[in-house]
C-alpha cells in the first residue's frame, strides 16, 4: 500500500516567524488527558486505581489500516505555546491478550480525518513489548515494558507498522485538531504529551509535564565492531524497532522479527506494507550482512482474508506473495520457506503445539491448497519449497522449527522432512530454534548429539532464534545476571563450536524482546551490558573455530553465459561434488570431484538459467549458470 505523507517546507520570512531551532526547543510540553477529547460512541472512559483513561468497547470491528467509522475516533483541540515541531508521546497500558491488545491509530498530521481513508492514519501496532515505566533514560523508540502496566512511548520514533511522524505547528495556527482511532480492544490510553522535537524526556518529566533536556540522559554508549567479525560463522540478531539501537556494534546478520511475515505485509488484500522490511534490507545492503527473510509460509501471523478463499485462489495468492517478496528483495541471502511445520500447520482446526488454530487466528488455512499431507505426509512443505526454488533461485532455502534439538524423537521427525526436501534438491540449510524453554535442563551433550543427527542430511545448520532467560525463581521474578550467565556458558559453546552450525541468530538482545518478562535480553534499556553479553563478546572473539574453505571465491566459471552449454570450472581442488539443477530444483547433472583443479561440464539443456552447487566437506554454496 502506498502511504501519502505531507511535508511543509518554509522559507524566507515564514521561517523567520517560526524562529530558530534553539528558540523552538524552549516550547513547553503540552499534556492532553485522553478522556478530555470528544469520544466516539465506541469509546468509553473508565477509572481504575485513580487513573481515568479511554478504551474501545470489545464489540467494535477491527479495520486493518483505518478506524473505519466516526464512532471509533476521539478528537482533541490542542493549543500549543509556540510554533515548531513536536513529538507525540503516549501513556498506554496493554491488556492481558498482549499482541491482540496493542494497537491503535493516530492522525497523519493535524486536522479532521476521514475515518476509512488509510492515508489519513498512522497505524501503531506491536506495543505489547515496548515502552518505559521508570528510570533516568529517555523515552525513545524502544524500551522493554511489557503488559498490564502503564508505560510511556515516543510514538514519533516508534514504527509500529507504518513510518511515524512528528507534528508541525505553524505561527498563527497554535490551536490544532488532533485525532486518534480505535483498532484493537484491550488497549488503555491515559494521556498524550506533545514534546518539542529534539528534546529528550524521561518518564518522570512526562508524568509531570515538565520540560525535557537537549542531551539524552544516556548511561552507556557501546562501541566496536560486530562480535563475530573475522569469524567463519555469523552471530546475528533479530531486527525490529526495540532491537535497532547499536545493532551494528554487536551483530553481523539480520533476520526481521515480524516485518517479513505475510500477515504483517499484506494484512489487507493487495495493500502491501513494506516499511519495516525495507528498513532491514537497507541495513544489509549498506553493511553487506547476510539477510534472511522470515518467513514465507507458517501457521501463524498470516492474512485473515485468505482463510476462506477457494483452494485454487489461495494458491494463486501464495504465488503472488512469493513473487512480490522476491522482486522487492532480490539480494536476500536466505529465505526461510516454511516455519514450524511439525508444530503449526497452516490449517484451521489444527491442534499442534501452537494450536488450536481457530478461524480468524491467522493460521492461513491454505494447507490443502499446497497439497496437504499428500503421499509423503508433507506434500504441503514440498510444494512450498518448489515455489521458493522457482521464485528465489539465488537464495539459500531454509526450513525452521523448534523443539527439535531437545528431543531425539522430535529430531528424527524433523529429519524426515529435511530428507524429503534433500532428495528433491529443494533445501539448502536447516534452521533450529533455540529458545530458553527448549534448552533449559537439557544436557549440552544432548543438544550437540541431536544437531549431529540433523547434520546427517548433509545440509548446514543454523541456530535461528536463540534466547536464554535471566530471572530468578522469586515471585515476582527478579533479574538475575548470574543465572543467565551460567546458562549462556553451558549452552552457547555446544551450539557455536558444532562443526555443522554455520551461524547463530539471537531472537532479540534488548528490552522489547519477546521474552522481556523472562529477562532474556542481554543489554539493558540504558544500553549497559549484562554479564552474559560481556562474556559472549569475549568468548566468541577468543574462541578459534575451524576455517571454512573459500571455494565460493576460489572457483572460476568460464564462459558464463555459455552459448553451447559447455563450462570449465577452475580452482576446484577443495570440492567434493558439483551439481547442476534447474529452477525447479531438479538434478540435471552431478559430478564427484577428487582433488581436481579443473573440471569440464557439458550441459545438454535448453537456453535459460540454472543453479550450480559447489560442495565441499562443510556444505555447499550456490551460483548461477546461464545458457544462451
Amino acid at each position: 500500500m502506498t502511504m501519502t505523507r505531507t511535508f511543509t517546507f518554509l522559507a524566507g520570512a515564514a521561517w523567520a516567524l517560526l524562529g530558530s531551532g534553539a528558540t523552538l526547543a524552549q516550547n513547553a510540553p503540552v499534556p492532553q488527558q485522553a478522556e478530555s477529547g470528544t469520544l466516539g460512541a465506541d469509546w468509553t472512559s473508565p477509572t481504575q486505581a485513580g487513573v481515568q483513561y479511554v478504551t474501545v468497547v470489545p464489540t467494535a470491528t477491527i479495520n486493518a489500516q483505518n478506524p473505519g467509522t466516526a464512532a471509533r475516533i476521539i478528537s482533541y483541540s490542542v493549543t500549543f505555546p509556540g510554533a515548531g515541531s513536536y513529538d507525540l508521546y503516549a501513556r498506554v497500558r496493554v491488556g492481558a491478550a498482549a499482541a491482540n491488545d496493542d494497537s491503535f491509530y493516530y492522525g497523519n498530521g493535524f486536522g479532521t480525518k476521514l475515518p476509512a481513508d488509510d492515508t489519513n492514519w498512522i497505524t501503531v501496532n506491536q506495543l505489547n513489548s515496548v515502552g518505559y515505566t521508570s528510570g533516568n533514560i529517555a523515552v525513545d523508540g524502544g524500551g522493554g515494558a511489557s503488559n498490564n502496566v502503564w508505560k510511556w512511548i515516543n510514538l514519533s520514533k516508534f514504527n509500529g507498522g507504518e513510518p511515524p511522524i512528528s507534528f508541525t505547528v505553524a505561527a498563527g495556527s497554535l490551536t490544532q485538531t488532533f485525532q486518534i482511532g480505535a483498532r484493537e480492544d484491550g488497549l488503555d490510553i491515559d494521556k498524550f504529551v506533545f514534546g518539542a522535537t529534539g528534546l529528550y524526556f524521561t518518564v518522570a518529566q512526562l508524568d509531570a509535564g515538565t520540560q525535557g533536556t537537549s542531551n539524552p540522559p544516556t548511561v552507556f554508549t557501546p562501541t566496536g565492531q560486530p562480535i563475530a567479525t573475522g569469524k567463519p560463522k555469523f552471530l546475528g540478531g533479530v531486527y525490529s524497532q526495540p532491537q535497532k539501537p547499536f545493532f551494528n556494534v554487536y551483530w553481523n546478520q539480520v533476520t526481521p522479527e515480524n516485518a517479513a511475515k505475510w500477515g504483517t505485509v499484506e494484512a489487507t488484500r493487495d495493500q502491501m506494507n513494506w516499511a519495516e522490511l525495507d528498513s532491514a534490507y537497507a541495513l544489509v545492503q549498506s553493511k553487506g550482512y547476510p539477510f534472511k527473510l522470515h518467513t514465507m509460509i507458517w501457521g501463524q501471523q498470516q492474512p485473515i482474508w485468505i482463510e476462506n478463499l477457494p483452494a485454487a485462489e489461495q494458491l494463486s495468492e501464495i504465488n503472488q506473495w512469493f513473487a512480490a517478496v522476491a522482486q522487492r528483495y532480490p539480494n536476500a541471502t536466505q529465505v526461510e520457506v516454511v516455519n514450524e511445520p511439525t508444530n503449526d500447520l497452516p490449517l484451521n482446526g489444527s491442534t499442534g503445539n501452537n494450536g488450536p488454530n481457530t478461524p480468524g487466528s491467522g493460521a492461513g488455512n491454505y494447507y490443502n491448497a499446497l497439497g496437504g499431507a499428500g503421499t509423503t505426509g508433507w506434500d504441503w512443505v514440498i510444494t512450498s519449497f518448489q515455489l521458493a526454488r522457482q521464485y528465489f533461485p539465488n537464495a539459500q532455502l531454509l526450513i525452521n522449527d523448534y523443539g527439535v534439538m531437545s528431543s531425539t524423537a522430535s529430531t528424527q521427525r524433523y529429519l524426515t522432512i529435511v530428507n524429503l526436501l534433500t532428495a528433491r534438491n529443494l533445501v539448502d540449510g536447516v534452521g533450529i530454534q533455540g529458545h530458553a524453554f527448549e534448552t533449559r535442563n537439557v544436557p549440552a551433550a544432548t543438544l550437540a548429539a541431536n544437531l549431529t543427527t540433523l547434520a546427517s542430511a548433509g545440509k548446514p545448520l543454523y541456530i535461528t532464534e536463540l534466547d536464554i532467560d535471566g530471572v530468578d525463581a522469586s515471585t515476582p521474578p527478579q533479574l538475575d545476571d548470574a543465572i543467565q550467565l551460567a546458562e549462556y556458558q553451558r549452552v552457547f559453546p555446544a551450539l557455536w563450536t558444532h562443526p555443522a552450525v554455520r551461524g547463530i541468530t539471537l531472537w532479540g538482545y534488548r528490552p522489547g524482546h519477546w521474552r522481556t518478562a523472562q529477562g532474556a535480553y542481554i543489554a539493558n534499556a540504558d544500553n549497559t551490558e549484562r554479564a552474559a553479553l560481556v562474556w559472549l563478546r569475549s568468548y566468541v572473539q577468543s574462541t578459534v573455530l575451524g576455517t571454512r574453505s573459500a571455494k565460493a571465491t576460489a572457483v572460476h566459471i568460464f564462459p558464463n553465459p555459455s552459448a553451447g552449454g559447455h563450462f570449465t570450472l577452475s580452482g576446484t581442488g577443495l570440492l567434493t561434488k558439483v551439481r547442476v539443477l534447474d529452477m525447479q530444483g531438479r538434478l540435471l547433472q552431478e559430478r564427484t570431484v577428487k582433488q581436481e583443479e579443473t573440471i569440464d561440464l557439458q550441459l545438454n539443456v535448453a537456453a535459460g538459467l540454472y543453479v550450480l552447487q559447489l560442495h565441499d566437506a562443510q556444505g555447499f554454496t550456490s551460483g548461477k549458470l546461464v545458457v544462451k
